[in-house]
């Protein structure tokens, strides 16, 4: 990964620069901007206040940063993003959204569909995009910078990185008027020596789904899937890294979920390799005191690496390209049809320019390998299909211009 080199009130400072925090204070009560150096003619930035100051990209520009710039974005239309920005995705200030999904976040006691004669139309609404729980999954592993890869993160992805940025993540997102950082549970690291006060915290966090005023609240669990048992009364669920809090689910709802994701459960057992993760983001409610009952579920496979995948089809293009120290963005599908118009990885080191790199599988629908040996061809991008060797990838040219940027001592999720 690069660290980012910025231009601030006439001076320049690295992003772990200890000085960088008191330029900051002065910036943020100036009308002047400071900018990233990651190319010659700079591009702004501006300062947002949280627990300490911060550089944040402008709305709109993540595509005038250099590609291997840490504040680099792709164009949203890349992804399944594209459909949903401005209905169901609005960022209602600099660096804060707004979403608008398709579930409740509670439940009401009693209310039925009200029956009766027709009546007439006294209006037809227009339709607006709502977020599903998949999308709302991308969502958060995108903002939380879990669809990137640089070398400078191997070996430092795991639970504890996972619960702390997402929990970053959602703490900038509403949804129904509700922060979202309040009804988003991500397990802490298991531990046995910590487990009573890492339980103690999850009964805190989870005190929000206590009914009132005739509702029952949801909450949203997101973790790893580790596996489901039949009880008398139904299944339990269970997560990893939370042995001691089973989620309860009905029977027949389970059976809806295993074939509605099959291919993904299948994939957990696929002949690849390499180790795959199978996320969960449940919505909750309390059956009972700390009785935590499955509303509705959504799945999603990533990489080792926790980045989101579509399918096994894409984890030898990732395997290479983690494997090749190369700097890459994964397009997440969001809610799109599907995901075939989209490249499976952009390669972001190959120059000033990010590179689409697509791979057709002999399994996919006729319609989606068409799909995507057009998209490819026209883009001029790099293709794999997975009948053939894997092409080779362009060198990497490691070194933006203008110079702004160097090597990484750290690094981030």
């Amino acid at each position: 990964m690069d660290i980012q080199r910025f231009a601030i009130a006439g001076s320049e400072f690295d992003a772990d620069d200890p000085r960088l925090q008191e330029a900051l204070a002065l910036a943020y009560e100036s009308p002047q901007r400071p900018r990233c150096l990651c190319c010659p003619e700079g591009v702004e930035m501006y300062v947002a206040r949280h627990r300490q100051f911060v550089l944040k990209r402008v709305p709109g520009s993540g595509g005038r940063h250099h590609p291997g710039c840490p504040s680099y974005e792709p164009d949203a239309h890349q992804s399944g993003l594209g459909e949903l920005l401005g209905e169901a995705v609005v960022e209602s200030s600099p660096g804060c959204f707004e979403l608008r999904v398709s579930f409740p976040w509670s439940r009401v006691a009693g209310r039925a569909v009200p029956r009766g004669e027709a009546q007439d139309t006294a209006e037809v609404a227009v339709g607006r995009r709502r977020m599903t729980l998949r999308a709302l999954m991308h969502f958060l592993f995108q903002s939380a910078g879990f669809n990137r890869w640089s070398p400078a993160m191997e070996g430092k992805r795991n639970q504890g990185v996972l619960h702390k940025y997402l929990l970053e993540a959602s703490e900038s997102i509403t949804i129904r008027g509700v922060a979202l950082a309040e009804r988003l549970y991500v397990p802490e690291p298991f531990s046995e020596s910590g487990r009573e006060e890492a339980a103690r915290r999850r009964r805190e966090k989870l005190a929000v789904l206590h009914p009132r005023e005739g509702q029952s609240p949801l909450a949203l669990v997101l973790g790893e899937f580790k596996a489901c048992d039949a009880t008398a009364l139904g299944r339990r669920l269970w997560i990893k890294h939370a042995p001691d809090a089973p989620l309860l689910v009905a029977t027949r709802t389970w059976e809806r979920i295993e074939r509605a994701f099959a291919p993904l459960f299948e994939a957990c057992d696929a002949d690849t390799g390499r180790r795959v993760h199978l996320v969960i983001a449940a919505l909750i409610r309390a059956r009972r005191e700390h009785t935590y009952e499955v509303d509705a579920a959504s799945l999603m496979l990533t990489s080792e690496q926790w980045i989101p995948v579509e399918g096994v089809h894409e984890l030898g293009l990732l395997h290479a390209l983690v494997a090749q120290r190369r700097r890459f963005v994964k397009p997440l599908r969001y809610d799109a049809r599907t995901a075939a118009a989209f490249p499976n990885a952009l390669l972001l080191d190959a120059g000033g320019q990010p590179l689409p790199l697509h791979v057709v599988s002999a399994f996919m629908p006729a319609k989606d390998r068409a799909t995507k040996e057009k998209m490819a061809q026209a883009a001029g991008a790099w293709i794999w299909r997975l009948d053939e060797p894997m092409p080779a990838l362009p060198e990497a040219r490691l070194a933006p211009p203008g110079g702004g940027m160097r090597a990484l001592r750290g690094a981030g999720p």
